[in-house]
């Protein structure tokens, strides 16, 4: 019976196979090349399905086994064309007195500029893709009279991090899209500080805002990540039901608050004064400040003790803590919180200029205070902004706060 029905089930999975590939049969070929370089150029122009077809392609190694992102094959392909309507391929560097390549000498570093101003607009930050995102001329190499016959001329780019004098406008347009259009975006031109643009411009182009983590690094961001999600998983399957205002969607909080405070450590910060809204609560309070879960369990169970008559929700509960970092011990302190989301926000400031006078630190230097919000209360609250203006004022100054937003696109109420 088995040698009758193999070549049934051979063929059926054959058919399976040819069914989950015929949408790449060659005919098809060039309107899937046609998607992609819409893909490429904007992720949220195809349809979802697409999407994720061409999303799993971004995690293929390039062919030199680096991580660096696809890029637009058609301008490649017009540049080569229009070289070989002009003849020779010759490679052209922007320099001496001609008046065509000292336009477009300054051409490149208005191209330059505009990545670092409003580079951040055409970020990929919206992981859901539900909006396109918007045109911005600026960005696009035509704005400034470039053709594609103009991407391999070479320019002098020692204002910039890239490590390279010079380069050619398709690399230096690449690294400046790597840099400022990647999944992280950075607005920092508004400062008046140049010494300050500068750190930033470094810190960012030098790296390309991808900065290289080693196997160990690697490991330890995984077992944050999978500290975060596991409790989240936890208390849904045991509390279902139950009001804990998850974390779910910005796991890499944690992440992120670990490398805050070991790097605080570091800089020899001996206190962090923390303030933050629900959202997310729980899991610092165990991932972050070490509270153990059991005691977490336990006001789920209503089996804590309770010191007051009318104890408060879990998510309204403060916490401290002692914690090894690669700099030392550094103590932790969560405040409490009400419910007016944003109101914690001068409690913390408070609480770290009383430290800093306690330890005679008037630079804020053993002291960081830092702030989490949501990304709807951020905008909305005015005590945030009235907070901030306190910031350079004589008798509140706290040498810096470190401010997170955490953005789950969905503003708790008004959505």
């Amino acid at each position: 019976m088995s040698d009758s029905t193999t070549p049934s089930a051979s063929a059926h999975q054959i058919y399976q196979a040819y069914e989950g590939s015929t949408y790449l049969f060659g005919g098809n070929a060039p309107y899937v090349e046609e998607m992609y370089e819409n893909y490429l150029a904007n992720p949220g122009s195809v349809p979802d399905n697409w999407r994720t077809y061409f999303d799993a392609l971004q995690h293929v190694p390039s062919a030199d086994g680096g991580n660096t992102r696809d890029v637009p094959h058609l301008p490649v392909v017009n540049a080569f064309a229009e070289r070989a309507k002009q003849g020779t391929t010759r490679v052209v560097h922007a320099s001496g007195a001609d008046s065509e390549l000292g336009r477009q000498r300054t051409a490149v570093q208005q191209l330059i500029a505009a990545y670092r101003n409003v580079g951040a607009r055409w970020a990929d930050l919206d992981p859901l893709k539900r909006t396109e995102r918007p045109s911005i001329p600026e960005l696009e190499p035509s704005f400034y009279g470039f053709t594609d016959a103009d991407l391999e001329t070479v320019f002098n780019t020692s204002n910039t991090f890239f490590g390279k004098d010079t380069m050619s406008l398709r690399d230096l347009l690449n690294a400046l899209r790597e840099t400022y259009c990647g999944t992280i975006g950075v607005e920092y031109m508004y400062t008046t500080d140049q010494n300050q643009k500068r750190w930033w411009q470094q810190r960012l182009e030098s790296d390309r805002a991808n900065p290289k983590f080693n196997a160990e690094q690697k490991r330890h961001v995984l077992e944050r990540l999978t500290a975060a999600e596991g409790l989240e998983r936890f208390l849904h399957t045991k509390y279902v039901g139950q009001k804990r205002f998850s974390l779910e969607g910005g796991e890499s909080f944690i992440v992120s608050m670990d490398e805050i405070i070991n790097g605080a450590g570091e800089k020899g910060v001996q206190e962090i004064v923390i303030g933050m809204a629900h959202r997310g609560r729980l899991n610092v309070l165990v991932n972050s400040l070490g509270k153990l879960p059991a005691d977490l369990f336990a006001e789920f169970d209503h089996t804590a003790p309770e010191d007051l008559p009318s104890g408060d929700v879990k998510y309204h509960q403060g916490f401290s803590s002692d914690v090894t970092t690669r700099g030392g011990p550094v103590h932790l302190s969560l405040a409490f919180n009400p419910s007016h989301l944003e109101i914690v926000n001068p409690v913390v400031e408070g609480s770290v200029r009383a430290r800093m006078d306690r330890r005679d630190d008037p630079q804020g230097k053993q002291v960081l205070p830092i702030i989490v919000h949501g990304d709807a209360a951020f905008a909305g609250q005015g005590v945030v902004m009235e907070t901030l203006a306190l910031a350079e004022t004589r008798g509140y100054h706290t040498g810096g706060t470190v401010h997170l937003v955490i953005n789950n696109q969905i503003g708790f109420t008004t959505s």
